[in-house]
C-alpha cells in the first residue's frame, strides 16, 4: 500500500490513451536503462526506454528488453547482437555503463505485433540503425562568375 497524500483527481487531467505507433523507422534516443531480474529469477535483462525525438510521434515512448544473462545461450546471443546494433548506431563501441548509450540519436525500426495472451496490438523494436548523416549544405561561391560560366 502507498500513501497518496491527498491526491485529488479533480485537479489533474487524465492521461490520453495511445494507440500503437505505425510500423516504420523512428528517430529516437535512449532515455533510461536498467538491469532487472527475469520473472523466473534465472537471468537478467537490460530494459531500455526510448523516446521518439521528431515527427508526428515526437515524445512517444518505446521499450526494449535485452536478456543478457540467461541459461539459454541463444537468448543471450540474440540480446548481445541487438546491443551491438545499438552500440554501432550510437557510435559507442565499448560502453562500460548503459548510460553511455543515452541521449544519442539512432533509428529504431518498429513493428506491430499481436500479443499471444490478449490479442492486443503492441509495438516491438525490430532493429536499430545509425542515424543517416545530414546532407552537406552547399558551399557559397566566393567567385562573382556565375557557375554556368566557370
Amino acid at each position: 500500500m502507498a500513501q497518496l497524500n491527498g491526491f485529488d483527481a479533480h485537479e489533474v487531467e487524465p492521461n490520453q490513451t495511445f494507440d500503437v505507433l505505425p510500423a516504420g523507422k523512428y528517430l529516437a534516443i535512449i532515455t533510461a536503462s536498467e538491469m532487472k531480474a527475469t520473472k523466473a529469477g534465472t537471468g537478467e535483462f537490460l530494459e531500455l526506454q526510448l523516446e521518439v525525438v521528431e515527427g508526428p510521434y515526437k515524445g512517444r515512448k518505446l521499450w526494449d528488453r535485452l536478456t543478457l544473462k540467461h541459461e539459454n545461450a541463444l537468448t543471450v546471443q540474440i540480446a548481445k547482437g541487438t546491443l551491438s546494433s545499438i552500440c554501432r548506431a550510437v557510435g559507442v563501441m565499448r560502453p562500460r555503463d548503459s548510460a553511455e548509450l543515452h541521449g544519442i540519436p539512432l533509428l529504431a525500426k518498429v513493428k506491430v505485433k499481436q500479443r499471444s495472451d490478449t490479442g492486443e496490438s503492441v509495438n516491438e523494436i525490430a532493429g536499430y540503425e545509425r542515424k543517416a548523416p545530414a546532407a552537406p549544405s552547399p558551399v557559397p561561391s566566393t567567385s562573382s562568375t556565375p557557375p554556368w560560366k566557370r
